[in-house]
C-alpha cells in the first residue's frame, strides 16, 4: 500500500487489496456478521487500509472503533476531530483521514463496455466533446470524473442522494472545488482512478499529493 498527504491534515492510502489478514481486527471482524463473504472481504480490506494509515498518521486512533449510521459515511466513535473514508472497486483499495474537517475518498477501476448514458450524465458540458473521443479513452475518464464526483458527495456526507453526476468535474482534471469542500484527483501518483475531497481551509491546502511514502 502506498500513501500520500493531499492537503494539510489530509492523507490518503491504496493499493491492490491486501491479502486476509490471519488477524483481522476483532471490531472490524465483528462488523462483518452477517454479510456475504464476497461484501465482507471488502470492509475488511477497506478497515485494514485505513488502520494502517491511522497507524502512520494519527497513531492514538488506530485501533478506534469504525462506526456507521444506517446509510451514513464510517466515522471513528469517540473521535469527532478525526474524518474517515473508505473505497473499494474489484481488487482496489483507498481510504483517506482527515484532521482537518470532512474527508471523502473513492477509487474506480475503468470500466469494461460501452457507457454512452453514464458519459453523457457525468460530464454534463463536456459528453459531446468525449463524444468524440476514443472508447479507452471514454472509460478512462468517466472513471476519473466519477471518483472525483462520489468523493464530493462522500465528503458531504450524502453518498449517492447527493446526485454526484450533477458535479461540474471536468474531464482530465486535477483538481478543483465544489461547495466548501476541494478535490484532488492522483493522476500523478495512481494508476487506477483515485480522487479525494476534503474541506477547503481558508489558509490553504496544497492541491497536489506530495511525494508518496513507500514504506513496508
Amino acid at each position: 500500500m502506498r500513501w500520500a498527504q493531499v492537503a494539510d491534515l489530509v492523507w490518503v492510502i491504496s493499493g491492490p487489496r491486501p491479502r486476509p489478514s490471519s488477524a483481522p481486527h476483532p471490531r472490524d471482524l465483528a462488523s462483518c456478521a452477517g454479510l456475504p463473504p464476497w461484501r465482507a472481504g471488502q470492509r475488511l480490506a477497506g478497515r485494514a487500509a485505513l488502520r494502517e494509515l491511522l497507524t502512520r498518521v494519527s497513531p492514538a486512533h488506530a485501533a478506534a472503533p469504525v462506526v456507521a449510521d444506517p446509510g451514513g459515511p464510517p466515522r471513528l466513535a469517540d473521535a469527532p476531530g478525526v474524518a474517515v473514508s473508505v473505497s473499494h472497486d474489484g481488487d482496489a483499495v483507498a481510504a483517506a483521514v482527515s484532521l482537518a474537517g470532512p474527508v471523502g475518498v473513492d477509487v474506480q477501476q475503468v470500466p469494461d463496455g460501452d457507457h454512452d448514458r453514464l458519459l453523457r450524465r457525468c460530464l454534463g458540458p463536456w459528453a459531446a466533446e468525449a463524444a468524440r473521443w476514443p472508447r479507452h479513452e471514454q472509460r478512462t475518464e468517466l472513471a476519473w470524473v466519477w471518483t472525483a464526483q462520489e468523493a464530493c458527495v462522500k465528503a458531504a456526507g450524502t453518498g449517492l442522494r447527493g446526485r454526484p453526476w450533477t458535479i461540474e468535474v471536468p474531464p482530465h482534471a486535477t483538481a478543483g472545488r465544489w461547495r466548501d469542500l476541494r478535490w484532488v484527483s492522483l493522476r500523478d501518483w495512481s494508476a487506477t482512478p483515485l480522487s479525494c475531497a476534503f474541506h477547503d481551509r481558508a489558509d490553504g491546502g496544497r492541491t497536489a499529493p506530495s511525494e508518496p511514502e513507500n514504506r513496508p
